[in-house]
This record gives structure tokens, C-alpha cells and sequence, in this order.
């Protein structure tokens, strides 16, 4: 059975958004999406005689939403499936048998980002597959899109990939996923590396001129020669390097404006107190405005 895109679906706004992602995202790779509904059983004692009413709501909303998807998307074939279990820990299993995890989150009141849910943070830290948050509203769920052959669509404007990297440390996984993404849109990729000058000059030492052109111009060239090969591996795709002193969180979340999608990475490391995001990948889940994909790596 091949891969799937797989959505979590709740039957709210946000998650009718990830589905309408999934299935475009779907149809650029050549898979099927699977949306996932996840029904948490009630204990025998706390059972009620609204318990069967609540399940049949629940079924009817994964089959209209499925029916949805196949009348917007006919091109792409929708499967459905009842997960049982918490939902954080069906999600996480489900993800195992996907290509990728699409999940909806609210958008913060007022402000650019998102609203990641304690299940929605529970996934994203503990799966090892590539988990996509797409937030309600026509820049996330529309992601100014381009059509399958790469066409811009209604007029709109095709945004390029965001990836965030870290130069010191690059890791495949998250190269190759930035770089296959910018190709299937047709569209540029835009690699974003902050760097700071080294510890000594948190100390009150101020930062001369010279010194942090030479800084910067030494980073050019370590952010040059990392993409290289991935240049010549993907001659089609436009890269724009940006190489900039302050902050790789706000640096990405500022370049999120104009994106189609942001790509973070998640190092699989667990803490005393277990799985965690990190703190970048944490700020741009919350902040920025595209649709934010994060792809754990060891």
C-alpha cells in the first residue's frame, strides 16, 4: 500500500483547511490522502445515552468532509479511517504509515501565527514524520498556490519555500524535503541562516563594523558551500541564500510573509522532561503565517 497524506480531522475550520492542503499537496506528489478522525472512548460508567448520537456526528463529519474533498479535489483519491485512542497518541501512530501528517491549527486573535494545541505539540514532537500545521484563512489554506503543472492560479502569487538551516550542523533530511517542495510548486527556494558572533561578545563587548563583515562574509561562504550539491541536484530550483546577523526565529518568521510554506527542523533528541521542539522551531509554529512544515531529524 502506497504512502499517504494523512489529516487529522476534527471537523473544525482549521482542520477542513489541512485537508484542502493535504489534498493539493497530494496531487503534486501522487498519493492518496487519508483523513484520520479520531474517536476517544468513553469509560463504561461515564457512557451516556448521548454517547451514540456524539459517534454518528462524528462519523457524518468525516464523510462529508471526505465528500468535500473529492468534489474540490477530483483528481486526488480520498480514504477515510476512524482512529481510536487518545488523540495525540492516534496521530502519532498514524503517522507512522505516512509520507506526511497534516494538522489544522487556530489562528492567534489579531496576530500573524498560530495557536498549537497541547495535541497538536504532543504530535509534533513525538512523531519522526513530517508533520505540516496549516491555520483557517485564505493565506494558509489558499498558500497562494500554484496548480499541479505549476501554473500560478488565479492570479496569484507564487511564494517561494522557507527554510530555515543551521549551517553548523545541515542535516540531509531537512535539505531534501526544502528542496523537493520548492520543485513540485515550480517555485523558489529561499534559505534562511542567522548567525551571531561568538559568546565572548554578549559580554558587553560591542561588535565592530569590520569585524562583522568578515563574520558575515565567512558565513556566505559556509551557506554557499553547503547548498552546492543540492543545487546540482535540483537545477530547476532557484535558491535565494540569506545570510543574516539576529535572530533565525524572526528572521523566518518575517521571510513567512511572502512563503507558500516554511520548513523547520526537529532534532529527535528527548530531555529529562522528554520530547521537546526547540526553541526556533517553537516561535515559528506560533508566529509565523504560512503554513509551517517541521521534519525531524536526527
Amino acid at each position: 500500500m502506497p504512502r499517504t497524506i494523512t489529516v487529522g480531522l476534527d471537523g473544525s475550520p482549521e482542520s477542513r483547511a489541512a485537508a484542502d492542503w493535504a489534498a493539493r499537496e497530494a496531487e503534486l506528489r501522487g498519493l492518496p490522502v487519508r483523513l484520520g478522525q479520531v474517536w476517544e472512548p468513553v469509560p463504561e460508567p461515564m457512557r451516556s445515552e448521548t454517547a451514540v448520537p456524539r459517534a454518528e456526528g462524528w462519523g457524518r463529519i468525516l464523510r462529508e468532509s471526505a465528500e468535500g474533498l473529492r468534489l474540490r479535489h477530483p483528481g486526488v483519491e480520498v480514504i477515510t479511517e476512524q482512529l481510536t485512542g487518545s488523540p495525540a497518541e492516534a496521530l502519532v501512530d498514524a503517522a507512522e504509515d505516512a509520507e506526511l501528517l497534516v494538522l489544522g491549527s487556530r489562528g492567534l486573535s489579531g496576530l500573524g501565527g498560530f495557536l498549537v494545541g497541547s495535541v497538536g505539540h504532543a504530535v509534533v514532537a513525538h512523531t519522526e514524520r513530517p508533520v505540516v500545521l496549516v491555520r483557517a484563512g485564505e493565506q494558509a489554506a489558499a498558500e497562494k498556490r500554484t496548480d499541479g503543472a505549476g501554473t500560478r492560479s488565479a492570479g496569484r502569487a507564487a511564494g517561494p519555500v522557507v527554510l530555515g538551516l543551521d549551517v553548523a550542523d545541515p542535516d540531509e533530511t531537512l535539505l531534501a524535503f526544502a528542496f523537493e517542495a520548492a520543485a513540485r510548486r515550480h517555485v523558489p527556494l529561499h534559505v534562511v541562516h542567522a548567525w551571531n558572533p561568538p559568546p565572548y561578545y554578549a559580554y558587553g563587548m560591542a561588535l565592530e563594523p569590520a569585524v562583522e563583515r568578515e563574520m558575515a562574509k565567512g558565513d556566505v561562504v559556509i551557506l554557499s558551500e553547503v547548498l552546492r550539491p543540492w543545487r546540482e541536484k535540483h537545477p530547476d530550483v532557484e535558491v535565494v541564500e540569506q545570510s543574516q546577523y539576529g535572530s533565525p526565529a524572526l528572521l523566518l518568521i518575517d521571510a513567512s510573509h511572502e512563503a507558500s510554506l516554511v520548513v523547520v527542523g526537529r532534532r529527535m533528541r528527548r530531555s529529562a522532561v522528554g520530547a521537546h521542539i526547540g526553541i526556533v522551531t517553537q516561535a515559528v509554529l506560533h508566529h509565523a503565517v504560512a503554513p509551517v512544515a517541521v521534519v525531524a531529524h536526527a
